[in-house]
């Protein structure tokens, strides 16, 4: 697998990675967002932007990158990139299929994305990501898979995908929803030929949304690697917008809320990836912190009594304006 280069680096920032969706297309869910990326949201702009990020990420120890089809260009952004960077050749690709843009770059699109786990969406998403990223594609992931999705029961796709990871791609899943804990279990169960499918798992856990953790411990212990994301609850749990408890903690640590919630992720025994979705160099050097947060019994238990009920945080979050 490719993480293997993941578990033996060295650097304190090797387990959180860099995801884009935040800042490789106009508009997203992320709090804050005006004043992070201001008005000016041309691609070319989003491009530098990216690139900038990608640069300090890199210098500062990050390994792991992270796409999707459907986060704008952030594809093309990270190709651009690597052809920028030719001696950039310890870093682990992942990138996701499932969800269509449609926004047109713009933020007040109507639909943003458009989800469909079928067949033909994946071949023709495949040859996309192919055409962008070529062999420095190194895990492609079903995009936020739920227990209903056809993915899981589908075989003709498990085939395909049992196809890929025999010429050398590793095949994972990302959830979202309330049931992540259900997708995750069924997901575990799906195999090709008497051997499973996916190597790795996406979910969503921070300090408001718990639920997932039995299940992706048992995915850790199953030998998936567990890839993290929302650590930030799209912006909930950053100082403008952080809880009291939460606040109190950073204040006693002597850094940021962001820096002690991906903390609070980072130190959950099955977590392999955590994703920083630093939209600025300054968000990403901050939330980087989290790898020298230490954490006493006492501020853990105050942090654990943040966590919501699945159905709340995800009605939640599905009010989140585009910004």
């Amino acid at each position: 697998m490719p993480f293997a280069r993941l578990a033996t680096a060295t650097t304190p920032t090797c387990h959180l990675g860099l995801g884009l969706a935040a800042i490789a297309r106009p508009g997203y869910i992320n709090l804050g967002r005006d004043e992070d990326l201001g008005a000016n949201r041309s691609v070319e702009a989003l491009r530098a932007r990216t690139h900038e990020l990608l640069d300090a990420a890199y210098f500062q120890g990050v390994r792991y990158f992270d796409v999707a089809r459907s986060y704008g260009r952030s594809e093309e952004f990270l190709a651009d990139w690597l052809t920028r960077n030719p001696g950039v050749d310890d870093v682990v690709i992942g990138s996701k299929w499932g969800y269509t843009y449609t926004a047109d770059w713009t933020t007040d699109a109507e639909r943003h994305e458009v989800k469909d786990h079928g067949v033909g969406t994946y071949d023709r998403q495949r040859a996309e990501t192919a055409e962008l990223l070529g062999d420095r594609l190194d895990l492609y992931q079903i995009h936020s898979v739920t227990p209903d999705s056809p993915a899981l029961t589908d075989k003709e796709l498990h085939a395909r995908l049992a196809e890929a990871a025999a010429q050398g791609t590793t095949i994972g899943f990302s959830t979202s929803g309330p049931a992540q804990a259900d997708a995750i279990r069924t997901a575990l169960a799906v195999t090709v030929d008497g051997e499973p499918l996916f190597r790795t798992v996406q979910s969503t856990y921070n300090a408001l949304e718990t639920s997932a953790a039995p299940a992706l411990a048992e995915a850790h212990d199953a030998g998936l690697t567990v890839i993290v994301k929302e650590g930030m609850a799209n912006g909930r749990l950053a100082g403008p917008h952080a809880p009291g408890a939460l606040k109190a903690v950073a204040q006693e640590t002597s850094l940021g809320c962001d820096a002690v919630a991906l903390a609070l992720v980072l130190r959950q025994p099955w977590a392999g990836v955590v994703l920083s979705g630093a939209a600025t160099a300054g968000q990403l050097a901050s939330n980087l912190h989290a790898a020298v947060v230490d954490l006493d019994d006492d501020q853990l238990a105050r942090l654990a009594g943040l966590a919501e009920e699945p159905q709340a945080y995800w009605g939640r979050r599905g009010q989140l304006p585009w910004h």
